[in-house]
């Protein structure tokens, strides 16, 4: 590959399918920036994370990622903290980054933008959340990272094997809410002491996570900051009446929900599993940074 290429990371399987037959109409598209476009092979999330960093280290001049949240998930291990340009052609069940950083929602549109912003050499500075763990190991995501309620359904339901499809999900939910219970979280946000006891903690770099309920409404992907969204102990029916709220972002006007602002937000409580842009991350404690401009976005 030269600087020249453009690379694609494209999941057949996002958006459960529904947009398999869009991929050859977006690499015309991606072509008529005058580039070279190369379509990455995959065949699982691993193996496209390694496609990725192989192409940024051959020296790709952009990479691309078709799909959904969890696409985007992968592909940003590879361009993240590098001056390769990034672009996103939303195709997934929930295309939070995307819509968080103001790419078009149209797939063909999106491919478009990305084409026209290559050939005028035009990039806009997108920031990154970098994640420490535990272990010392480093990610990054760009939409959510769920240390609470959310991440516990997300465990729950990978771990389940029936039934298939978004109502694993449902049933995960009805399963963890029955035992629905407070959790005592160490937070430090900027070096201040904000732990608590509570059921609900988001660290995020864009407003919505799950396909736009926007848990963090008033996060800024290009301001330098994480927005935290945590809540108090709240009872299954309080934490029902709170869930439909999430998708207007009107949340947060409960007094049982507090938000904060931090470059640098510190997390751990026992027995939880974070997960970012519905991916697994790792096991608290986490340690999570706001990277201003870590990534170089086409659109």
């Amino acid at each position: 590959m030269t600087s020249d290429d453009i690379a694609v990371l494209a999941n057949p399987r996002a958006g459960r399918g529904r947009h398999r037959g869009l991929l050859p109409g977006v690499l015309e598209r991606l072509g008529a920036s005058g580039r070279s476009v190369r379509l990455l092979s995959a065949d699982t999330a691993e193996d496209a994370e390694k496609a990725c960093h192989r192409a940024v280290a051959e020296g790709i001049g952009a990479l691309v990622a078709v799909g959904g949240d969890g696409t985007v998930h992968r592909a940003v291990q590879a361009v993240a903290g590098t001056q390769v340009g990034f672009g996103v052609v939303p195709a997934g069940t929930g295309n939070d980054f995307a819509a968080g950083t103001g790419v078009p929602t149209d797939p063909m549109a999106a491919a478009s933008a990305v084409a026209e912003a290559v050939r005028d050499g035009r990039g806009t500075p997108v920031d990154l959340a970098r994640v420490i763990t535990g272990q010392g190991d480093v990610r990054w995501y760009g939409a959510v990272l769920a240390a609470g309620f959310d991440a516990i359904v997300n465990e729950r339901a990978n771990r389940m094997r029936w039934p298939r499809g978004p109502r694993r999900y449902d049933l995960a939910i009805v399963l963890e809410m029955a035992r629905l219970r407070p959790r005592r979280y160490s937070l430090e946000l900027d070096g201040v002491d904000r732990s608590f006891t509570g059921v609900l903690v988001a660290v995020g770099n864009c407003r919505s996570y799950g396909g736009g309920m926007l848990i963090c409404p008033d996060a800024d992907p290009t301001d330098g900051l994480l927005d935290v969204v945590v809540a108090a102990p709240l009872g299954r029916g309080a934490m029902a009446r709170l869930k439909p709220r999430l998708r207007r972002g009107t949340h947060v006007t409960d007094p049982r929900v507090g938000s904060y602002r931090a470059r640098e937000v510190r997390i751990g409580a026992p027995d939880i599993i974070g997960y970012a842009d519905g991916e697994r991350v790792a096991a608290l404690p986490l340690v999570i940074s706001c990277e201003p401009g870590a990534i170089r976005l086409l659109r």
